[in-house]
């Protein structure tokens, strides 16, 4: 390589809650570290999210009161994941994720609090019902001072042009935190508006290094310990979603628009395997008046039905799982974007949906839009929204009846913990009663593609042939998730990302 590049010990790609804990942990290792993030501002992903960490047994959750068992913690995860993902790969996440808040949390910038979440698939063996789920401490914006202009700010913020709250919480929050930590680190150069395209592999197969493109300009940096891609996944690049098949739109996705596989395909070009490429982080999603559905939960009420008036799922379960049968729904032609859901007055004509991640603009937009309905009678809903009102009709009638009941015999809505996580532990049935009756249309959303580069246990990146390819390491949406095609529970996957980030700087600190 000629003299003109730039050097460092770690070349960490990508900004989010994985990318800068490895960051944060080759710099306390003795490693020198430059980031490179190919937008304007710090936190991908992870800033716009709750924050939330999945990681069974750790000393937060152990200081409220958990006495889970990491075997239980195993038996639910092996049991949902299947043998989709290799068995070592998912021991790697589950064995390290309480080590590392006990690595983070013997830094004075560091603090995480348990928040209960119920595990998503409550039926599953050794399921939780308060869940394995963290969160870092809030933080007073004065403690960040000017790094908090360098966070990517709240969808709500960025999208919607709310203000910043008050407090910095959720993903800000661990964004917040490991800026703060490496803020303390010289060994740290952070590049904004840097776009890592191409790697470089040295005559002996060695990932050396790579070329960047910063204000225009190409620049190469050498990496003598190696090369971290955590730069999030490719869900914003339309070109290459419809490529490896992944349902959605590029429009309706929550990554940030630079989330576009720029490095995943350099690496590709250099021999890297690749696994689940088709797959996402679905959600439902509330359509807006500009097209865009966007990820959303927290349903106090309300029901889906298809193209034949009929329900099709159970409407509290974790959005992951609701998204798939979705999915599965369009694929068979039971349903063609948009679907409805299908709700009473009692809390007046907007939907019962309470987190839309984008806000909610004026109800006579989405009216005139086309995307809300209202009716004095369910007759008429049906008619509005085209199908058939006799199907509309029953279905509203057998809710009612489960609601009465406090039984959902068809869909078991309520059965498990996660289904009443936003009712206060009461039963989510909602009867469908209080006139006028409305609808409002849904299409699918993603949190991100989930595909990536195959990795092993220590987040080395593998060829075609099985084989490491040394100097590349891979974390978070950028590798193939070690949850395969399910969502395990909330927080899984930044707890991922973070905990196999670490692990590469780990393995880098051994390397010469």
């Amino acid at each position: 390589m000629s003299a003109e590049w730039d050097e460092c010990d770690v070349l960490v790609v990508g900004s989010g809650g994985g990318a800068l804990t490895g960051a944060y942990t080759a710099a306390r290792e003795g490693l020198s570290v430059v980031v490179v993030e190919a937008s304007g501002v710090v936190g991908g992903t992870t800033a716009y999210s709750g924050g939330g960490l999945w990681f069974p047994c750790n000393a937060a959750l152990r200081r409220a009161g958990d006495q889970d068992a990491l075997e239980d913690a195993k038996a639910y995860f092996h049991a949902v994941v299947g043998d989709g993902v290799p068995r070592e790969l998912q021991d790697a996440f589950l064995d390290n994720g309480a080590a590392l808040i006990d690595y983070l949390e013997a830094d004075e910038d560091f603090e995480f609090v348990a928040f209960p979440w119920p595990d998503y698939f409550g039926s599953a063996p050794k399921a939780s019902t308060t869940g394995r789920h963290i969160m870092a401490t809030p933080l007073p914006p004065e403690r960040l001072g000017d790094l908090r202009e360098l966070i990517r700010p709240p969808l709500g913020t960025e999208r919607a042009g709310e203000p910043l709250p008050d407090l910095v919480f959720g993903g800000q929050a661990l964004i917040g935190r490991l800026l703060l930590a490496l803020s303390k680190k010289d060994s740290v150069e952070l590049r904004t508006t840097a776009v890592c395209d191409e790697l470089v592999r040295g005559d002996d197969g060695r990932v050396a290094g790579a070329l960047v493109t910063q204000h225009g300009a190409r620049r190469g940096i050498r990496a003598r310990r190696g090369v971290l891609i955590a730069a999030g996944g490719f869900e914003r690049n339309q070109a290459m979603r419809d490529a490896h098949g992944v349902p959605g739109s590029a429009r309706d996705a929550m990554g940030p628009e630079t989330n576009r596989g720029a490095a995943m395909r350099a690496a590709i070009e250099v021999g890297a395997d690749t696994a689940l490429m088709s797959e996402a982080w679905w959600s439902p999603g509330i359509t807006h008046p500009d097209g865009s559905s966007t990820f959303s939960l927290w349903f106090t009420g309300g029901l889906f039905v298809d193209d034949a008036g009929e329900r099709f799922v159970n409407e509290s379960w974790a959005y992951d799982r609701i998204g798939r049968v979705v999915l599965d729904r369009v694929a068979e032609g039971g349903i063609r974007l948009p679907y409805w859901m299908i709700y009473d007055d009692r809390e007046g004509p907007r939907p019962p949906v309470h987190s839309t991640s984008v806000p909610m603009g004026r109800t006579q937009d989405f009216v005139d839009a086309g995307l809300w309905h209202s009716a004095d009678t369910i007759e008429e809903l049906a008619e509005k929204i085209a199908v058939p009102a006799a199907n509309l009709v029953r279905t509203v009638a057998r809710v009612n009846t489960f609601a009465a009941a406090g039984r959902d015999e068809d869909f078991h809505r309520g059965d498990e913990p996660y289904d009443r996580a936003f009712t206060d532990g009461r039963s989510p049935l909602v009867p469908i009663e209080k006139g006028p009756f409305h609808a409002a249309a849904f299409g699918i959303s993603d949190l991100g593609t989930k595909g990536g580069l195959r990795t092993d246990a220590h987040a080395r990146v593998l060829d075609n042939a099985g084989k490491v390819i040394p100097g590349l390491y891979a974390a978070g949406n950028s590798m193939a998730a070690v949850s395969g095609t399910v969502y395990p529970g909330g927080g899984n996957p930044i707890g991922s990302c973070m905990v196999f980030s670490h692990l590469a700087a780990l393995d880098m600190r051994t390397r010469v």
